[in-house]
């Protein structure tokens, strides 16, 4: 069977298992290795819900690694993904100096994370910071605090144990072509090391959000992913153990009932709480300045398979061209062979207009 070409340009995120004894370095160092490039460490952002009352998250900085080339052009970035826990065992001790720098606010995390080598070490990762307040940071156990001169708690580092250095979610660059051979370049030696895809795992593409940017083509993007949102995860067979996943907003939904504007779209996403842990991540599209100008689609299984996901991928990639048409998408048929049945026409339809 061949495998179809990709003509969009998208960014892979990939979550994968480490072997025991293994860990986001070891494939950071065979992928450099073979692509006659280097590594580096980098800082991860992310979060975690937390135990405090009162308070809805932990923000947090993990050490990642940056895979570049030998003309230096990115070849991924390796990092850690909170939701992947089946098979670590949480009582197992820090490995290779791993720790973690907690606060709750974001913009106080990226200054941390400008001011803390994430290939230093947890004694001196909070001291650079400590300076630009003028204060010293405390040591209590193995856990370092970091407050301003006014006693409040700017930061903490601790130790981070629990087999975290397991999990490693391979972020790819945006890739505008040749997507089978750039993933296969990462994949293969993933698998020869023994990488697996964990219980919770799941493959995200982050495609390019221009076209989705006109008001006629989001709103079918989400009559598609709300309307169709049942027989959309039977047919691409989206990981029930997946987390961070949900249906999109009401108001959202509400909102493309009729013909929207853009501006009635975006008040609509305000109005229901719109992130980025839904089937589809929209948030970009909305931001005045957003980070990645992408649709980030988060329902595809994980997989450790370059083929299995590139198929995937033109699958969503086909249904996608079908949202830019201005025709309105229909409502499902109610019996669900019937719906994937017709998502299948739907995208068969699409490639029949390219």
């Amino acid at each position: 069977m061949t495998t179809p070409t990709l003509r969009r340009r998208i960014g892979f995120e990939i979550e994968l298992m480490a072997p025991a004894g293994r860990n986001r370095r070891t494939l950071a160092t065979e992928l450099a290795a073979r692509a006659g490039g280097r590594y580096r460490p980098v800082w991860h952002h992310d979060s975690e819900p937390s135990l405090v009352p009162g308070l809805g998250r932990f923000l947090h900085l993990t050490r990642g690694f940056e895979v570049r080339r030998k003309n230096l052009e990115p070849l991924c970035t390796l990092v850690d993904d909170v939701t992947l826990l089946a098979g670590l065992d949480p009582r197992a001790a820090p490995a290779n100096g791993e720790f973690r720098i907690l606060s709750d606010d974001s913009r106080l995390l990226a200054l941390l994370a400008r001011h803390s080598d994430p290939g230093g070490k947890l004694g001196g990762s909070l001291a650079g910071a400590g300076k630009l307040w003028g204060v010293k940071v405390q040591q209590h156990g193995d856990i370092y605090r970091l407050d301003d001169p006014s006693g409040a708690t700017i930061a903490l580092a601790a130790p981070l144990g629990g087999e975290r250095d397991r999990p490693c979610e391979i972020v790819t660059p945006p890739l505008p072509a040749d997507h089978h051979a750039a993933l296969s370049e990462l994949l293969e030696p993933a698998r020869e090391l023994g990488f697996t895809v964990p219980l919770e795992a799941a493959v995200h593409l982050h495609v390019d959000g221009a076209p989705f940017r006109e008001a006629a083509a989001l709103a079918n993007v989400v009559r598609l992913f709300a309307y169709w949102r049942e027989p959309l995860r039977a047919l691409l067979r989206t990981n029930p153990e997946c987390r961070r996943l949900a249906p999109l907003p009401e108001p959202l939904v509400a909102a493309v009932a009729g013909v929207p504007s853009f501006e009635t779209l975006r008040a609509a996403a305000k109005e229901g709480g719109l992130t980025k842990f839904f089937d589809v991540n929209l948030t970009q599209l909305f931001a005045e300045q957003p980070i990645r100008d992408t649709v980030e689609i988060r329902i595809l299984p994980g997989s450790i398979s370059a083929d299995e996901i590139v198929n995937m991928a033109a699958l969503v990639e086909l249904l996608l061209d079908r949202c830019e048409n201005p025709t309105p998408i229909p409502r499902p048929p109610a019996v669900p062979e019937a719906a994937i049945e017709e998502l299948m026409e739907m995208a068969a339809g699409a490639l029949a207009e390219r």
